[in-house]
């Protein structure tokens, strides 16, 4: 399917880049839907809980990354969306699927001559090149992003099985930590009261002559 390309990315140097619009009328502007702005809180939570719901590790020793993901363009979209802010993202959209289709190529064509080892190995260089292709554009959210994609491949589901397995987890999370801050509270609050100083009164009598 093919969608028009409402601006065009120019001067993109391996840091930065512009754009231009190609309608002048369209605002440089754009709201972000519900489901966007949820996902863009995400990335300012801890990451890491989902893991081992997905079985990342799994992932990578099956090397289940080298499988098509038929939802990938989806996620992506929606993602670069909400960090980009900005509706057009086919360009940077496709530069990354680019960039995780010649990885995954240049695995397969040494898959035969190398041993086991490597699933460490390849976790590390995809996560590597993503970055570098994604830093320009998501900056300071990029490594979380490359969090994010990881998970999304690892959980190998579309994006509403994925959604809804992802808000049951942060929720969750939030109530474990909502729970720890309130026992480390109580301890704090019993151990002031245990150590607390009770004063002393010292009565000083005056010598009588």
């Amino acid at each position: 399917m093919q969608t028009e390309n409402l601006s065009i990315i120019h001067n993109y140097d391996g840091c930065s880049f512009e754009r231009h619009y190609i309608d002048p009328n369209i605002p440089d502007g754009f709201v972000l839907t519900k489901e966007q702005r949820y996902r863009l809180q995400c990335y300012y939570t801890e990451s890491g809980f989902l893991a081992d719901v997905f079985d990342v590790a799994r992932f990578w020793k099956l090397q289940k990354f080298l499988q098509p993901n038929r939802c990938l363009e989806a996620w992506l979209r929606r993602e670069l969306q909400a960090l980009m802010q900005e509706e057009d993202v086919d360009i940077v959209l496709h530069h990354l699927v680019g960039v995780m289709e010649s990885f995954c190529k240049r695995i397969k064509q040494r898959r035969k001559q190398e041993t086991r080892s490597a699933e460490t190995t390849n976790q590390e260089q995809f996560k590597a090149v993503v970055s570098e292709a994604a830093r320009p554009f998501v900056m300071a959210r990029t490594d979380r992003f490359v969090d994010e994609l990881e998970l999304f491949l690892a959980a190998g589901l579309n994006l509403e099985a994925y959604d809804a397995i992802y808000k049951q987890g942060l929720e969750g999370n939030n109530r474990r930590e909502i729970g720890a801050a309130s026992e480390e509270r109580e301890e704090v609050e019993e151990h002031n009261v245990r150590t607390r100083v009770t004063p002393y009164l010292f009565i000083f009598e005056e010598d009588s002559d």
